[in-house]
């Protein structure tokens, strides 16, 4: 940037200071009418833990998902794992009745309740086929339990989903509704036939809510709590148990994080300015904008989701920054003699410039979010982006009026003029030693740099959010249980569309699904296991069984389309509704399920892949496969992270470039400039690959918010030395004196920066807790790199020259 242009803009944030302190009222109440305005949308703020909530509503994976649940329902299920000594003794049986039966009633949103009691039985008698509850005829002595426990343990569909292998767990299983009853009084839908409501429903009425899930959640662990006993152990887990339970973690953390961001920063503060205004107006600014940014998202109709729930403390911790630097050089001014007014305008004079750029970075490092195809990062980008530049204009207007308004003068006595001489020997100490050993600090600096590199290279990536919960929580017992006896609780859905009515008639389909079934359940490796398929081939096969006199040799699918139709009608005739979970009604869909224990998302993506393979060489290229669900949606989610996470960086680091190079006015310094914006950056990734941290949806956002961060520093630190530079054409000497003007504003900044980040390692999520420690440690790098690095470069690139200031 042009010097004379440079020095205008810097004078019209003088003339500005002067307009603002003799209206200092009506721009305070200009400001408080402008939020309290805002803050009247803050009641419509909501959350969601959904997976689903991770894509953009029209993402081909999502509406894929939406085409299935609108046609077979909610594929997650609640799981409530039941362990006894003797699952088919009388005694606990009953118990098991009255559990499932009070479970029936009373749990809100239930579509469908499947346990022991009322599973299916599939059985023959003379040329009948019947269908029936296990449990309908309840046994009254020691044989007829027997024939129950022997029908039972004999029947494939019950292993891994009824019935664990070791026949001591046994599993009632929860089917939520698909749609939410918002809006809805009553059965608004009676009397309007199936077609009619596949039809409409999805355009009528939205999918189950993040509130609603959470009621049935609450409404089944209090239910459960009356029959868990020792010789009855109760175990929930499931889609909808995760959800909740991250839910309630969110809400601890925002609530927790919020708190202890406050406290960080207000004796960061206090420590820096030792005035209670250098404590109150900084938080005061950046609450109100805080407030600010919360209303324009209630308003935008944006939820809290998982990875947006460090936005209010991460705007905390960033907002700060600006009003430090304004408050560091007021007090300092003022501390010399002059006037209020004359402080407020000296201050914004010299740091107004540097603050709107250094906003201006920062947002632009975030805003690279803003196309990223996972939709909470992308809201994180807008949001995130928006607040920093809200935080901006209250600290240009609000920040000076409130300095006009609160009785302020010059600090008395040689204490203050003590702490002040020690800080400015630190700095000084610093410049020396970055300026006259920069050979050493850009060796060392390279080695780690290369070393770092190294570390890069071994970084994984990886998606988890079950394992995000420690082993210590309920939910990740109950998963981890349900992942050993059950075969798992998580579900990836195929479906089978023929294009035609009736298409499931054919032979060859059923036979297809029928190989298909044997090989997928034989996929056992150390990153996916299928505990279980589900799929109309059971009910055929068991149908087929029934009407052979329940001879095992016919469980198998009929070679005969006349038949497998015979069958398919016998079926329907006999009472049994279970059809309609794996076929659509005019047959030409079938639903496919695989049940899996939790595994990384990572893999999932390639699972989806490999099935839709195998499901279109084995079923012909006439027939559409689509593979999805939940997990298919965390596949594509963890895929989608890492193409958008490499785009939004190289956005980040090329706009930032462009703008550092036209802030100094020069093509070589602003690129030189980039490199301690780069270093802390590549030192963290490197720390990652060594320390063998994952790549996740959070710790993957590391790189454009420290890029965005680091270069404030950077930025405060190359703008001053331009200045003293030009003035001296010394480099050691510009150095000293950009450290003891910014210096000291530089290091308070970094700090309240890093514990705002730190704060995040008091969760008992592990990611969060790994972004918190990453995201702090590249913080730290930064100021290293600004106060080492970024000296010693302006000595390369510059010849020191004797002081000679220049008039």
């Amino acid at each position: 940037m042009h010097t004379q242009l440079r020095q205008k803009i810097e004078d019209g944030f003088g003339h500005l200071a002067h307009l603002i302190y003799r209206n200092h009222w009506k721009v305070l109440l200009l400001v408080l009418a402008f939020v309290a305005g805002l803050a009247t949308q803050l009641p419509k703020l909501t959350m969601d833990t959904s997976t689903e909530g991770f894509l953009h509503a029209d993402d081909p994976v999502l509406t894929a998902y939406a085409s299935f649940r609108d046609q077979f329902g909610r594929d997650e299920i609640l799981a409530i794992a039941v362990t006894a000594p003797d699952l088919f003794d009388l005694q606990f049986l009953g118990k098991l009745k009255q559990l499932h039966e009070e479970l029936r009633d009373n749990l809100p949103y239930l579509d469908d309740i499947t346990s022991l009691i009322n599973a299916r039985n599939t059985r023959g008698e003379a040329s009948t086929l019947i269908v029936e509850d296990l449990l309908e005829q309840w046994p009254e002595d020691a044989a007829a339990l027997a024939a129950v426990k022997k029908r039972a343990m004999d029947n494939a569909f019950y292993r891994n989903l009824l019935l664990s292998e070791d026949a001591t767990t046994t599993v009632i299983i929860i089917k939520t509704d698909a749609y939410s009853s918002l809006g809805i009084e009553g059965d608004a839908l009676d009397g309007f036939d199936d077609a009619f409501e596949e039809e409409t429903a999805s355009i009528a009425r939205q999918f189950i809510t993040d509130e609603e899930n959470s009621e049935l959640v609450i409404a089944a662990h209090r239910i459960a709590e009356q029959y868990n006993a020792p010789d009855f152990q109760i175990r929930i887990g499931g889609g909808p148990e995760v959800m909740f339970k991250l839910k309630q973690v969110m809400q601890t953390n925002m609530e927790r994080f919020i708190r202890l961001a406050f406290g960080a920063i207000a004796i960061a503060l206090f420590i820096m300015f030792r005035r209670i205004s250098g404590v109150l107006l900084p938080l005061l600014v950046v609450f109100l904008s805080l407030l600010s940014t919360l209303s324009v998202m209630a308003i935008a109709g944006i939820a809290f989701k998982l990875p947006t729930q460090i936005l209010p403390s991460f705007l905390m911790a960033v907002g700060v920054g600006a009003s430090v630097h304004i408050l560091a050089i007021f007090y300092r001014h003022l501390q010399q003699g002059n006037s209020k007014e004359e402080s407020i305008a000296y201050a914004m004079s010299h740091s107004g410039l540097a603050i709107v750029m250094t906003s201006l970075t920062t947002a632009a490092g975030l805003l690279s979010f803003a196309g990223a195809e996972v939709a909470p990062i992308s809201d994180l980008g807008i949001l995130a982006s928006s607040g920093v530049m809200l935080s901006l204009v209250f600290t240009i207007l609000l920040l000076p009026a409130l300095l006009s308004i609160v009785p302020l003068k010059a600090k008395s006595g040689s204490r203050a003029e003590r702490r002040h001489a020690a800080m400015d020997r630190i700095v000084i100490g610093i410049a020396d030693f970055a300026t006259s050993h920069h050979k050493l600090v850009l060796v060392l600096s390279s080695i780690i740099i290369l070393i770092s590199i190294i570390g890069a290279t071994q970084v994984r990536f990886s998606h988890e959010p079950y394992k995000w919960m420690p082993t210590s929580m309920s939910v990740r017992q109950a998963g981890d249980f349900l992942d050993q006896k059950m075969g798992g609780a998580s579900v990836v859905e195929v479906v089978v569309d023929t294009g035609r009515e009736n298409g499931l008639y054919q032979p060859h389909i059923l036979k297809g699904l029928e190989q298909l079934k044997q090989e997928i359940e034989l996929i056992k490796n150390d990153r996916i296991s299928i505990g279980k398929t589900l799929s109309v081939v059971d009910i055929i096969r068991e149908t087929n069984r029934a009407l052979n006199e329940n001879r095992q040799e016919f469980y198998t699918v009929p070679d005969r389309r006349d038949l497998i139709a015979q069958e398919f009608l016998l079926f329907e005739n006999s009472g049994s509704d279970d059809l309609e979970d794996f076929v659509d009604n005019q047959f030409s869909k079938a639903r496919f399920t695989l049940k899996m224990p939790w595994t990384d998302s990572i893999f999932l993506h390639e699972l989806s892949n490999d099935l839709q393979k195998r499901f279109q060489q084995q079923l012909g290229d006439d027939v559409v496969i689509t593979v999805t669900g939940m997990n298919a949606i965390l596949g594509r989610t963890m895929a989608a992270t890492i193409f958008s996470m490499t785009e939004s960086y190289v956005i980040a680091a090329v706009v930032i470039t462009i703008m550092m190079i036209l802030l100094l006015g020069s093509l070589r310094l602003g690129l030189i400039s980039m490199i301690p914006n780069l270093t802390p950056i590549i030192v963290t990734v490197g720390v990652m690959g060594w320390l063998d941290l994952p790549m996740d949806l959070f710790t993957i956002l590391i790189g454009s918010i420290a890029i965005g961060l680091a270069v404030d520093d950077t930025i405060h630190f190359m703008h001053n030395f331009r200045r003293y530079h030009s003035q001296s054409g010394d480099v050691a000497d510009a150095v000293r004196r950009t450290l003891l003007t910014s210096g000291r504003a530089m290091l308070v900044t970094s700090i309240v920066l890093c514990l705002g980040f730190f704060i995040y390692m008091f969760s008992i999520l592990t990611n969060l807790f790994n972004f918190g420690l990453l995201t702090g440690l590249a913080i730290v790098i930064a100021l290293l790199a600004d106060l080492f690095l970024a000296p010693a470069l302006m000595m390369l690139l510059y010849k020191a020259r004797p002081t000679a200031v220049k008039e």
